[in-house]
């Protein structure tokens, strides 16, 4: 009887064990995908993110193919046009490189006055700031459509520095958003992780930094059609779309609190 009552307790206690690790399996892949909108940390905050990032591969599409060579997102890139521009290469506009330069320093500016006064709440950051976006590009939208011919090299250099205010008011807002890998603008360390660190890093960073070169990539194409093959204001038109996408989204969400808002 005792022997048969051991046997028992211990089949019990395998049974049990055996349950507990089958309730312990790894979650499913596309756990990684609801991430993107339901991650506890961040919210929604990266799946807009990665809208910002598509955007920002439409807006230099434009700047680089329609307003002379010129980088209105990527100053790194800029600077480096700039350099092209003094040393007389053809095809490189000085004018437009450094206004795009100045406008993002402004737009950064704007953005660290929106940081200190609505950093605390991430969802109202990212709203306040694609709304200003959405007016420095409905602006820029608006000079392409009516300028004409004699001043269309004004209305390029216009067009670029409000493109460039409203990259710096996303480059600074996306920094104190702070969701790891998206920036929105800049891929060099995300590419740099994706390599570095690929025997390391989790399945959920992995598709987070891939999908960040991804969204650029496909703004990048799509505006490039646009521009090549309709007209300039086509291409700000789509951009223009995805930030009041993000604006809306990011009002919706913002309207009930939740623990991702915090800053």
């Amino acid at each position: 009887m005792q022997t048969r009552g051991y046997g028992a307790h211990w089949a019990y206690a395998n049974l049990t064990e055996s349950n507990t690790v089958t309730d312990v399996t790894p979650p499913r892949a596309n756990a990684t995908w609801t991430q993107l909108i339901r991650d506890p940390k961040h919210g929604a905050l990266p799946l807009l993110l990665l809208v910002l990032t598509t955007t920002s591969g439409v807006i230099d599409a434009v700047s680089i193919l329609g307003l002379g060579r010129v980088f209105v997102a990527n100053m790194t890139g800029n600077i480096v046009f700039i350099g092209f521009a003094i040393a007389a290469v053809p095809g490189f506009s000085l004018a437009a490189s450094v206004a795009a330069l100045g406008g993002f320093l402004i737009g950064a500016f704007i953005g660290g006055t929106m940081v200190d006064a609505f950093g605390k709440h991430r969802g109202l950051l990212l709203r306040n700031a694609c709304s200003l976006e959405c007016v420095l590009v409905a602006v820029a939208l608006v000079v392409t459509t009516t300028a004409d011919d004699d001043k269309g090299r004004g209305a390029k250099v216009a067009v670029a520095a409000l493109c460039a205010v409203a990259m710096g008011i996303q480059n600074t807002a996306a920094r104190r958003i702070a969701v790891p890998d998206l920036t929105t603008t800049v891929l060099t360390m995300t590419l740099t992780g994706i390599a570095a660190d690929v025997r390391k890093s989790g399945v959920a960073t992995i598709t987070r930094r891939v999908l960040a070169v991804l969204t650029m990539f496909a703004g990048a194409v799509a505006g490039a059609l646009l521009v090549l093959h309709t007209r300039l204001a086509w291409a700000l038109a789509l951009a223009l779309f995805l930030l009041a996408v993000v604006t809306a989204a990011a009002a919706l969400l913002s309207r009930r609190p939740a623990a991702w808002q915090d800053g």
